[in-house]
């Protein structure tokens, strides 16, 4: 096999990419890396934390697996951490609703089948309209969501005639990781940092003072993008989808090594 060849089969040989969350949705990131040639270093920067009211969590939970509602919709992969570390069943006559492509897969690999994704906007806002234009009658709908999230997607609804319970599914705390990745972003042994949400964006610059300028920072999607640079992080590159697949793919439109020049816009 020429270099060429191999350049096209495995786009991201000699590459390490932090991966920024762990569990199922962290496993298969990795393994899409691998299979491009990538060594996936895999460093949680961001973990779930019980809701402070946990109480209020169960019982919904429990209606929910009762057939209580009509609708749930998950705005982020953690809320999928919680729903699968609930055992939670989610009964047919339940649809769920997805605000992404990546949310829509984390559910997917845990074995809960998604009924609606937004077409175009991947927001909270997108999926309230697709919604809203989908349900002209009230439905009864159960919304999770982070403590620190506005309820965008709550009000909207309640605004349009629906029934909403909308509960806090856990609070989103930072991960330390350990001296050797510091040392390796630090060094510049990591080629690429993958940001997949502001709270990994909020954690990357709190964590990572001292990024290299040659170190790829690489986005999830326009929105994670703003949130990022919102951090005050240099984003590079900016998939233009928000999924895996397309951030993966961004990232290896770059060689190694890179040029500053590389990364203007």
């Amino acid at each position: 096999m020429t270099n060429t060849e191999q350049k096209k089969d495995k786009p991201l040989e000699g590459w390490r990419v932090l991966v920024p969350r762990g569990g199922p949705w962290g496993d298969g990131v990795a393994a899409s890396l691998r299979s491009q040639g990538a060594v996936p270093v895999v460093a949680p920067l961001i973990n779930f934390a019980p809701t402070t009211d946990q109480e209020t969590l169960d019982t919904a939970l429990g209606e929910l697996s009762a057939g209580a509602f009509d609708w749930l919709t998950v705005t982020s992969a953690t809320t999928v951490d919680v729903l699968f570390a609930h055992r939670t069943v989610i009964p047919p006559n339940t649809r769920i609703a997805a605000v992404g492509e990546t949310t829509a897969a984390a559910l997917q690999a845990v074995g809960y089948e998604v009924t609606l994704v937004p077409d175009r906007d991947n927001s909270a806002a997108g999926m309230a309209d697709q919604m809203i234009a989908l349900e002209p009658e009230p439905r009864r709908i159960l919304t999770l969501r982070s403590e620190i999230a506005k309820p965008v997607l709550t009000e909207r609804l309640i605004a349009a005639g629906h029934d909403v319970k909308s509960v806090v599914a856990y609070r989103t705390v930072g991960v330390p990781v350990t001296e050797r990745i510091m040392r390796d972003v630090t060094n510049g042994r990591i080629n690429a940092i993958l940001v997949t949400s502001g709270s990994v964006a909020e954690q990357v610059r709190e964590q990572f003072p001292e990024i290299p300028g040659t170190t790829l920072l690489a986005a999830i999607g326009p929105r994670t993008a703003t949130d990022a640079r919102r951090a005050g992080l240099p984003i590079s590159v900016v998939a233009d989808r928000q999924t895996v697949d397309a951030l993966i793919d961004a990232v290896s439109q770059f060689t190694l090594p890179h040029a500053a020049d590389e990364f203007a816009p």
